[in-house]
């Protein structure tokens, strides 16, 4: 009998902010995301930034996975703050990303992001580390269209539905 392939989940934390004391409509406010690591990534802007996320299993709670790989990714725990659920999202390789937003504000160069180990280059035997994200940054939702991954621009949307007009229902207790 094949063996059937496990649907690939992964889950995230997007913060938000409001730079400057700005109202939030649709250019008053910003996003943290982060640049992916690596060499197929290293010489890419547009479509080349992600939300902080990472896959986990079936018997890990998605939430606690958002917290975990934010943590992971960014190299400093999430804030603590109240977890506005924005949503599940099928990205086009199959996987399915699972979003919360929180309002918060980090400083981007504080980061110290996680890392992972590959073969680079490939075929050569050599084992390379590369940081899992090169460096985060605060954009504004229409910068951050323009640099995420296309799968992941979903978000920004559901995002500015609830900052705008309070569509999203928030989560209720963060993890």
């Amino acid at each position: 009998m094949p063996s059937r392939k496990r649907a690939t989940r992964s889950a995230g934390l997007l913060l938000f902010r409001r730079p400057d004391g700005a109202s939030y409509d649709s250019a008053g406010f910003e996003v943290l995301i982060g640049h992916m690591g690596g060499p197929f990534w290293a010489g890419r802007e547009s479509a080349a930034w992600s939300i902080p996320k990472g896959e986990y299993g079936p018997a890990e709670d998605p939430a606690a996975a958002a917290r975990r790989e934010f943590e992971e990714e960014f190299g400093r725990p999430a804030p603590d703050g109240e977890w506005v659920a924005l949503g599940e999202a099928r990205q086009s390789g199959g996987k399915t990303v699972t979003v919360w937003a929180m309002e918060a504000d980090l400083d981007a160069a504080a980061a110290v992001p996680g890392t992972f180990t590959m073969e680079w280059p490939r075929g050569s035997g050599v084992l390379r580390e590369f940081p899992e994200i090169d460096r985060f940054a605060w954009c504004t939702p229409q910068e951050a269209v323009e640099r995420l991954v296309t799968g992941q621009r979903i978000f920004l949307e559901r995002l500015r539905e609830h900052v705008e007009y309070g569509r999203v229902t928030p989560a209720q207790d963060g993890p």
